[in-house]
């Protein structure tokens, strides 16, 4: 790993607990280089106004440099336009957005959407949800042992009943790379709209949207360096034009009366209110450090860190692995015999290594493994080998104080 990299990373340079700073919790948020931190001041010393509206000089700047990173955002993941960009919170409120709009448009009784057993909260209560609301019903795809999908129940899944699929495209609690395009493919020949929860791939490998085939990709900035509180939600023009709006109020609009509304163009339709202008712009720099670093030297180096730290776990008793896919990026998680993983968590905290306990906000996948969670470790580009070491000594001797 090169060391011109993790020198980028102020926060990485600290101490917790009067020890060196491991963070291996990038599946939940990554850390942020020096550019996006110094974007986001730099918005607010020189720049901050509200957008879209205004005349003056800093509304005209803001405006630019914000539709600019709409531009850049359409670019980095190949959308044909970037009309078909929509900035939300994060994958969360993207998600949301396409489960309510597309849910009031396109479910009813006697419709279905499906979804994974894998699946994050956030891709199974906003459907829960729309299917409540209008009558539909929610079905699975089930998860093997192994912790893959098992593809081969999907065609038996996928009916004229079948409104939406929705998938996770990796993984947040084992690592999984989902086999998307298979599985965009079988949906197409049924004429069946597919979304992506792209939270935790589009960190790890390039993201064609064109070149996948799919109908909505979410994705947040806060798992790719960038700030929290801004997202994205791409979706295909031609389906965004069907869809009603999610929220309501100002710049949403084209014309307000009492008698009628009428709506604003893409993508502004789904954009109501003061949108996260420095956050988004700051996002703009987080993508340039990707590409400037490059997909596959991450993705090479985070390999490499993943089959080092399972090597060294494979030399320790007592070490139980939950999943086992075949194709895995990002994560690893496991067990330490009976030992509860919030206790090994909050030892090797001590030891100031941050690492994630718990399900992983995927209770239903944990049931099927019949645990309560497991210990995460998630790697980004800035990690070493050196950083696996000693969390390994914390983890022999928040295991010798448990046993």
């Amino acid at each position: 790993m090169n060391r011109e990299i993790r020198d980028q990373f102020p926060i990485l340079g600290r101490e917790v607990n009067k020890r060196p700073l491991v963070y291996f919790d990038n599946a939940a948020t990554t850390q942020k280089p020096e550019r996006v931190i110094a974007s986001l001041g730099h918005y607010y010393r020189s720049m901050n106004s509200n957008i879209h509206r205004g005349v003056h000089a800093l509304s005209q700047e803001a405006t630019e440099a914000y539709e600019g990173v709409r531009k850049q955002v359409a670019q980095f993941i190949n959308a044909s336009s970037h009309r078909e960009i929509i900035f939300t919170r994060g994958t969360t409120e993207s998600i949301n957005l396409v489960a309510s709009s597309f849910g009031k448009k396109f479910l009813a009784p006697g419709k279905e959407v499906l979804i994974s057993a894998m699946e994050h909260h956030s891709n199974i209560v906003p459907w829960q949800m729309a299917c409540e609301a209008s009558g539909a019903q929610l079905k699975v795809i089930p998860v093997n042992d192994r912790g893959e999908l098992m593809l081969e129940k999907l065609p038996s899944l996928l009916s004229p009943k079948t409104a939406i699929v929705a998938v996770t495209h990796i993984s947040n609690a084992l690592g999984t790379v989902n086999p998307v395009k298979e599985i965009i493919a079988m949906a197409q020949q049924h004429h069946i709209p597919v979304l992506l929860d792209g939270a935790q791939a589009i960190p790890h490998m390039e993201v064609d949207v064109q070149a996948l085939g799919v109908d909505f990709y979410c994705f947040s900035s806060h798992k790719m360096y960038g700030p929290m509180g801004i997202g994205v939600l791409y979706g295909r023009e031609g389906l965004l034009d069907q869809l009603p709006p999610y929220q309501g109020g100002g710049e949403m609009i084209e014309k307000v009366s009492f008698e009628h509304t009428s709506y604003n163009e893409l993508p502004f339709r789904f954009e109501a209110g003061t949108p996260n202008v420095g956050d988004a712009i700051a996002f703009g720099e987080a993508m340039y450090f990707i590409l400037e670093t490059g997909y596959q030297k991450i993705a090479a180096h985070e390999k490499h860190l993943i089959e080092y730290t399972e090597e060294k776990l494979r030399q320790r008793e007592g070490i139980r692995f939950v999943g086992s896919a075949k194709e895995r990026a990002g994560v690893i998680s496991f067990l330490v015999n009976n030992i509860h993983p919030y206790d090994i968590g909050m030892i090797m905290d001590k030891f100031g290594i941050a690492v994630r306990t718990g399900n992983h906000c995927a209770q239903p996948l944990m049931d099927q493994y019949g645990i309560t969670g497991t210990i995460r470790i998630s790697f980004a580009v800035y990690n070493t080998t050196e950083e696996v070491d000693q969390a390994l000594k914390a983890l022999d001797k928040a295991i010798d104080m448990l046993r």
